[in-house]
Parts: structure tokens; C-alpha cells; sequence
């Protein structure tokens, strides 16, 4: 992919420097404006959108009378509790015009390095994308120490995109891409429009360089468009400043393109099927016919559950005699597994004390 064209989900990240005058600690709203009807645009097409925005602190910062000056970290995090409530409002007064619904996800990282959290997460974003809505998302400041943080939005936005099995995803800069040198000091460097393997020359080509309220530089880029490839998702970097930024780099602004040679779908299978078991579920024939049609695993078609699993872990799919069939992801704790096993979806409430989800299994968590 070296386009928009054909994306089925984008993410797309928005840097504090291009939503945030600097000199005054503003809005910049007619940019923001002219976002919306890109976004709107890409909805009408039938792209799920996912937007990654920087800018809370840096709105928070001013509402505060925090100067421009290096923030202490109790400072950083009061500025991020007072931007992020007009951070979203923003985006809501933006989107609603043209009928979209904005949702605010903050998350820390924690929440991708956690497997339940990660999945949790997962299933945010399907319901809202299944249902029309535009994530908003952006690192919980309030909360997030050292530790426990991204430090940088580019690296957000593409486990974002992992996360939501986006096929696209696009980094809003205040630069038009990678360069074999810094231009600003190089005049010979070479602006590079696709990149289809990131080695160690082009990592080495990475600066460090970012602007004033953004923490990003390329390295952090590169690093984004490594997590990003490796899952099937290409990643785009583009000078995001100009008016109506994603119908330009439709119309083929300026930009370099890192591509994925898999999917997402492809590449998460893969991931499945390099994982070591945890536990092992056994299948009646009427479940094992289910898998080969392409169905998911429901606990009705369990006959058995072997091991001491968490939700989300990985698990071996085996046949009525024992043969394995495939791997795939519980849904369920072992103890939970076992007690659902051989009973229909509609009795899990009863059983469990709670809603569950249908599927012990989901085929999209599986590989055969």
C-alpha cells in the first residue's frame, strides 16, 4: 500500500504542533475543521477511522498559565486533566456537523503490554468502529509515570494500529518524510517516498530532531513504522500542517511510505500460530466441522478444557481422538472454560453470574 486508496481502517496521528498554535496555546481550529471533512470523507467511503491525538498538556498548559517552560511531572499531569476535557470537546464540535460520534480512549503502556487489558481494548474498538463512532485516542497523562509510558504518540499510534487490525496508518508531522540525511543541514539528503524493508541504514538515517511541544522525532517513527509493518499495517509520514492533510496525501502530497508485505489478518494469524500452548480445549466432530467451515468455537462444542489458563492466552485445539486441529485465543479463565464446557451461549449468563461473550474460541483468534 503506498496510498489511502483501498484502506479499510486508518489511524491517524495528530501531533500537538499542528492542533496547537505555540506562541499562543490556542486551538487551531480551522485546521482541526478542515481534519473533519478528511475524516468525513474517508467515513463516507467506508473507511473506519481512528484518530491518535497529542495536545491535552499543551492545551492543559495554557487553561493553567504554565508558561512554555519544562513542566514537572505533578505540573504535566494537572495541565493533561484539564486538556483532555477540551481536547474531546474539540473533537466533538468537529465531528458532530457532519454526523460522526467521537469516543475518548485514554490508555497508558500497560494497557497493550497486559493481555486482558490488550483485549479488552480490542473489543472497545471493534464495538465502537462497528457501530460508526471515531476513537479518539491519547496517552492517559493524568495517570501514566515513566513506567508505565509511551513517551511519544507516533509509537502510540501504531500499537493503536495493532490493536484495531488497522490497514493503514498515518503520522501527521511537521515533516514530509525520511530523508537519507537531515535536509535542513544536508542538502544532498534524498527525500525517500517508499521504504519496503526497514534496515539498519534507514534506521541509521532516523534524527532525533522534533519540534517544540511534540516529544517525536523520526527515530520514533522508524520505530513506529517497525511495530506497525510487522502486524500487516503500512505507515505513512506526511507534512500534516496544510489544510485538509489526508485528501493531500490522497491527492499525493509529499510522504513516505513504509509497506507490510501481509495484512493484518495474515500477520496476526501468524502470531497466533508461533505461540507455545497454555492449555488445550477438546472438540466434539460437530465443533471440528464448525472450524473447517470457518466458524468460531462456542462452548457448546467443548468437551473437554486441560490446563491453568487466563483470558487471552493461547490454547491447542484438538480433534474428538486428541489430534490437533489449530491454536487459537480463550476468551475465558480456565476455571470459567470448565464451567461453560458443552453448554449453549444463551446459559452462560446463569452459569457464570455475568453476560460472557458467545464464543470460548472467536475465529478470528484462531488458526487451523
Amino acid at each position: 500500500m503506498a496510498s489511502l486508496t483501498g484502506a479499510k481502517r486508518v489511524v491517524v496521528k495528530i501531533g500537538s504542533a499542528l492542533l496547537v498554535d505555540r506562541s499562543t496555546g490556542d486551538l487551531r481550529g480551522e485546521w482541526l475543521h478542515s481534519l473533519a471533512l478528511d475524516v468525513a470523507a474517508l467515513k463516507s467511503n467506508g473507511t473506519d477511522v481512528i484518530l491518535v491525538s497529542s495536545g491535552a498538556i499543551a492545551l492543559g498548559r495554557g487553561a493553567l498559565d504554565l508558561g512554555h517552560g519544562a513542566l514537572s511531572l505533578d505540573e504535566a499531569q494537572a495541565a493533561a486533566a484539564v486538556g483532555q476535557i477540551r481536547l474531546a470537546r474539540a473533537y466533538e464540535e468537529a465531528l458532530a456537523p457532519h454526523g460522526l460520534t467521537s469516543a475518548q480512549i485514554l490508555l497508558t503502556l500497560d494497557d497493550s503490554a497486559d493481555r486482558r487489558r490488550y483485549l479488552n481494548t480490542r473489543a472497545t474498538f471493534a464495538a465502537l468502529l462497528s457501530r460508526g463512532a471515531v476513537p479518539i485516542v491519547n496517552e492517559n497523562d493524568t495517570i501514566a509515570t515513566d513506567e508505565i509510558r509511551y513517551g511519544d504518540n507516533d509509537r502510540l499510534a501504531a500499537n493503536v494500529a495493532v490493536m484495531a487490525g488497522a490497514d493503514a496508518c498515518v503520522l501527521l508531522s511537521d515533516v514530509d518524510g525520511l530523508y537519507t540525511a537531515n535536509p535542513s543541514d544536508d542538502p544532498s539528503a534524498r527525500h525517500l517516498p517508499v521504504i519496503d524493508t526497514i534496515t539498519p541504514e534507514i534506521e541509521a538515517m532516523a534524527g532525533d530532531a522534533g519540534s517544540g511541544l511534540s516529544k517525536g522525532g523520526m527515530k520514533t517513527k522508524v520505530m513506529a513504522a517497525r511495530t506497525a509493518t510487522a502486524a500487516g499495517c503500512a505507515m505513512a509520514i506526511t507534512q500534516g500542517a496544510v489544510s485538509h492533510p489526508l485528501d493531500a496525501l490522497q491527492s499525493g502530497a509529499k510522504a513516505t511510505w513504509f509497506t507490510a508485505t501481509l495484512s493484518p489478518q495474515q500477520a496476526r494469524k501468524a502470531w497466533i500460530g508461533a505461540m507455545k500452548p497454555k492449555g488445550a480445549l477438546r472438540l466434539d466432530p460437530g465443533a471440528v466441522k464448525a472450524l473447517a467451515h470457518g466458524k468460531s468455537l462456542l462452548p457448546a462444542g467443548v468437551s473437554a478444557v486441560e490446563g491453568d489458563f487466563h483470558r487471552g492466552d493461547p490454547l491447542r485445539l484438538e480433534a474428538t481422538n486428541g489430534d490437533a486441529i489449530g491454536i487459537g485465543l480463550s476468551r475465558y479463565a480456565a476455571d470459567e472454560a470448565r464451567a461453560i464446557q458443552g453448554h449453549h451461549s444463551d446459559e452462560i449468563e446463569e452459569i457464570l453470574g455475568y453476560p460472557g461473550r458467545a464464543a470460548l474460541v472467536h475465529r478470528d483468534d484462531m488458526v487451523l
